[in-house]
């Protein structure tokens, strides 16, 4: 699975729309919209926050594992 299909079904899940999580990247929803349908390339950053926020591994946001596994504590 590709990461922009990946944070989908994760928004998904949870049940937050674009904008919630637009604000939450201090970005506009449009820019959001555009990571969720691969048109532009989401920040590493960006990957982070999300990672930390939805609590999954980055190899599960990013698509690189199929294997649902929680943030790391530091």
């Amino acid at each position: 699975m590709k990461y922009n299909e990946r944070i989908r079904e994760i928004r998904e899940d949870h049940s937050l729309t674009q904008q919630k999580i637009a604000d939450l990247l201090h970005i506009g929803q449009r820019t959001y919209a555009d990571y969720e349908s691969g048109k532009a390339r989401i920040p590493i950053d960006s990957l982070l926050v999300l990672a930390k926020f939805y609590n999954v591994s980055m190899d599960y946001i990013t698509g690189a594992s199929n294997t649902l596994t929680k943030y790391p504590k530091k």
